[in-house]
C-alpha cells in the first residue's frame, strides 16, 4: 500500500511541475490576476455599491479562470504523454493504469489549489483595501451624522465584505475546477486528440450551467414527448450542476451560506469527481495504448 501511495504521489509531482511550466499556465493565471486586480478600477465607474461591484468581478475572474485552467491542463495529460511515449515507459515499470490516472489527477489538483490560493489572496487584499477605502469615504461623508446613523452605515460596508462568506465563494469556485478537471479527464480516456476532448468540454460546460433547470423543468413541469423527458434525465444525472457551485449571486443577494449548504455542497463536490474519474479509469483501463 505504501509503495503505491509513493508512485501515485510521484507522478503527482512530476505532472505538477510539467503543467506549471507549460506557457497557458501562465498566460491564464497572469490574466486572471490583472483582472482581479483591475476588478477594483473597474469598479470606480460605478458610483454606487462600489465594493460589491469589485467583489462581483474578482469573484467572477477567479471562478472563470480556474474553471478554464483546469479544462485546457487536464485536457493535454493523456495526449501529451502519448505524443511524447511516456506513458509507455511509465506503465511499464510496476506501475498500474490505476495509480498512473491517479497520481495525475492529484497532479492537476495540485495545480489548481496553488492557482486558487494566489488568486484568492490577491483577490481578498484588493476587497479588503476597497473596503478600508469605503470605510473612510463613510467616515468622511458621515462626519456630520449621528452615531446610529454611522454606525448603521458601517455594517452595511462591513457585511458588503463579508470575508467568511468571500472564503466559501472561492471554495466552491476550486470545488468546480476540480469536479471539471475530474470530468475532462474522463473525455480524455477515451478521446484521440486534445482538441476533442477542449471541444466537447465547452459543451459540456455551458450544459452544466444550465443543469438545474433541466431538472427543475424534467421534475416540475409536464413533458408530452417521451424523448425529451428522456432527454432531460440525461443531463440532470449524468452532467454536473455546475450552476451549484456558483456563490457569488447567492452572496450578493443577501442569502445566508449556511453550513448545511456547504457541507451538501462538499459532498456533491466529492460525489461528482468520484463518479467520473471511477469511469475514467474504467475506460482507460481498457483503451489499448
Amino acid at each position: 500500500m505504501s509503495a503505491a501511495l509513493t508512485r501515485i504521489f510521484a507522478i503527482a509531482r512530476i505532472t505538477f511541475i510539467e503543467m506549471a511550466r507549460l506557457r497557458v499556465f501562465y498566460v491564464l493565471v497572469l490574466f486572471a490576476l490583472a483582472l482581479v486586480l483591475g476588478s477594483s478600477f473597474l469598479a470606480r465607474i460605478s458610483f454606487q455599491q462600489e465594493l460589491q461591484v469589485t467583489e462581483d468581478i474578482a469573484l467572477g475572474a477567479v471562478n472563470f479562470f480556474l474553471s478554464l485552467l483546469a479544462i485546457l491542463i487536464t485536457a493535454q495529460l493523456l495526449p501529451r504523454d502519448m505524443e511524447d511515449r511516456v506513458i509507455y515507459s511509465v506503465l511499464a515499470k510496476p506501475v498500474t493504469r490505476f495509480e498512473y490516472m491517479l497520481g495525475k489527477f492529484l497532479g492537476v489538483v495540485a495545480l489548481l489549489s496553488v492557482s486558487a490560493i494566489a488568486m484568492s489572496l490577491l483577490c481578498v487584499a484588493i476587497i479588503h483595501l476597497r473596503e478600508q477605502t469605503a470605510i473612510r469615504e463613510t467616515m468622511a461623508q458621515m462626519a456630520q451624522s449621528t452615531p446610529a446613523d454611522r454606525a448603521a452605515a458601517l455594517r452595511g460596508v462591513y457585511e458588503a465584505g463579508a470575508m467568511n462568506r468571500l472564503s466559501a465563494a472561492l471554495a466552491a469556485a476550486l470545488a468546480k475546477g476540480i469536479i471539471l478537471a475530474a470530468l475532462t479527464l474522463c473525455v480524455s480516456s477515451f478521446a484521440t486528440s486534445s482538441v476533442f476532448t477542449i471541444s466537447a468540454m465547452a459543451m459540456i460546460y455551458l450544459v452544466g450551467n444550465l443543469e438545474s433547470v433541466a431538472r427543475d423543468y424534467w421534475l416540475h413541469q409536464q413533458v408530452p414527448s417521451v424523448l425529451a423527458r428522456a432527454f432531460l434525465a440525461v443531463v440532470t444525472f449524468v452532467f454536473p450542476d455546475l450552476q451549484a457551485f456558483n456563490l457569488t449571486d447567492q452572496l450578493f443577494a443577501g442569502a445566508v451560506l449556511s453550513s448545511d449548504l456547504l457541507l451538501r455542497l462538499a459532498g456533491l463536490a466529492a460525489v461528482y469527481t468520484a463518479s467520473y474519474l471511477l469511469i475514467a479509469m474504467a475506460f482507460f483501463s481498457q483503451r489499448e495504448l
